[in-house]
């Protein structure tokens, strides 16, 4: 079935609102390149809006009612929003999910050493990646040391034009005979991936000195010693801002579009809605799908479940089974990114059932791999209202499935939230490059999603 590019619409009736939407969300993904950036930017932007912090209401012992937005965080990685709805838990939300982890290069606890006059560290690899594309870049470092006493102080260096920045090594071509003969999964390992950070000695120093002119300068601007380390949690992520790209300005590269693409305009929707919706309305926002939905601050933790609770409380209509009533009808839109049809490589695609830039929301049914394992399959019924509620604003959406059946596949954290029997399915934008240190995104795409995640909140019933 062919669906149209949804360009038509803005060269009929002017693109400047397409390209004012995408350059807040370019802003966004070039400062916010790790889930607590995010979840602090978010935050912010909440708060200016009226949303209040969850912890400061249960802390006074206040009450919520129909209209109030509130919202609430664990870790620094993963949040909640909430906009009370006039009607109550009881039949359901109506919740927009994403992921705001990406990956990265992590350094490891103890990752500072010093080997032939160089300073190095170590790091650990976060998430699918083709190790090949993290060598040979501007790499910046981001991160947060937490010291003994409590007290945090945040890094940041690479990112400014006067910033240096780090990176990994590459073998020159010259004598890359026997790499070149390697697997593209062996080419570079993970235990290669590590980072130069120096080579001018501390003066006055014989051993170890150009390590110890590292630490003296991290000492000096942010207080940290090497001990710090182990407290510590720094990110080597793709330095510099995100661009337009193409000579038209139709899309956007940057780091981590995967999926922050999907969180901006998700957080966005939901700020737009001024007025009081009928169905409480949520955007959760989450951290560690890239590997597995896992640990405290993934969707697989009880963060989501128990902030509902504690929302239900607040309310004043908890119980275990409104809490259990509330969730099993609830609709979700799990929106995570698909992958975009490539003319360099059509051969992984099955062209009839695949993303294409230009087309707006993508839909995949079910992701998953080969036999549809691991995949939430959403049913027709929903499907249907979806549709009705897009067509009918003219919002343009398409289908897709995440490649070839044998060919691969991918999960999302649509099936964790279907174990409450909600409806769910996965919506997201198509981007190239998925999982590289630079993504492509479409710029209308973008705001289609935008449109059509507001369309969702004010309209599912």
């Amino acid at each position: 079935m062919e669906r149209k590019t949804a360009w038509k619409k803005y060269m009929e009736k002017g693109l400047q609102e397409v390209f004012d939407f995408c350059e807040g969300y370019r802003s966004f993904i070039s400062r916010c390149k790790t889930e607590r950036e995010c979840v602090e930017a978010v935050t912010e932007r909440a708060e200016s809006l009226g949303y209040r912090s969850l912890e400061e209401v249960m802390e006074r012992g206040e009450s919520l009612k129909e209209g109030d937005k509130v919202y609430a965080t664990a870790m620094n990685k993963i949040m909640a929003l909430f906009h009370i709805g006039k009607e109550g838990f009881e039949g359901g939300m109506n919740i927009l999910g994403a992921h705001i982890d990406s990956p990265r290069l992590d350094l490891k606890q103890n990752p500072l050493y010093e080997d032939t006059d160089l300073a190095m560290m170590d790091t650990h690899y976060y998430g699918g990646v083709k190790k090949y594309q993290w060598v040979a870049r501007p790499m910046a470092l981001h991160g947060v040391v937490v010291k003994k006493d409590g007290s945090s102080v945040k890094v940041v260096i690479g990112e400014r034009e006067e910033d240096p920045v780090v990176g990994v090594s590459d073998l020159l071509i010259h004598l890359s005979a026997d790499q070149l003969q390697k697997k593209g999964a062996k080419v570079v390992e993970g235990e290669d991936l590590n980072i130069l950070a120096g080579s001018m000695p501390l003066e006055g120093e014989e051993k170890e000195a150009v390590k110890k002119n590292i630490l003296n300068i991290l000492r000096e601007k942010y207080g940290m010693e090497e001990a710090d380390f182990q407290s510590a949690e720094f990110e080597a992520v793709p330095a510099g801002a995100a661009r337009d790209y193409g000579i038209d300005r139709s899309m956007i590269i940057g780091y981590g579009q995967d999926d922050r693409v999907c969180a901006y305009p998700s957080a966005e929707a939901l700020f737009a809605l001024s007025e009081t919706p009928a169905k409480t309305c949520v955007c959760l926002l989450v951290d560690k799908e890239e590997i597995g939905s896992v640990g405290a601050t993934g969707m697989q933790s009880r963060f989501f479940e128990n902030t509902v609770a504690e929302v239900m409380d607040r309310a004043g209509c908890y119980s275990e089974l409104s809490l259990r009533r509330a969730l099993s009808r609830s609709r979700v839109l799990s929106s995570d990114v698909s992958a975009a049809f490539d003319p360099n490589y059509p051969s992984v695609m099955e062209k009839n059932n695949c993303a294409y830039f230009g087309k707006g929301l993508t839909f995949n049914k079910y992701t998953g791999a080969r036999g549809k394992s691991g995949s939430n399959d959403a049913n027709p019924e929903y499907i249907a209202k979806l549709r009705k509620i897009l067509d009918d604003r003219d919002i343009c959406y398409q289908t897709s499935e995440l490649g070839k059946v044998d060919q691969g596949g991918g999960g999302t954290i649509a099936y964790i939230l279907a174990n409450y029997g909600m409806e769910v399915i996965d919506s997201g934008i198509a981007v190239q490059n998925m999982h590289a240190p630079y993504e492509v995104a479409s710029k209308v795409d973008i705001y289609e999603a935008r449109l059509a995640y507001e369309a969702f909140l004010r309209e599912m019933k």
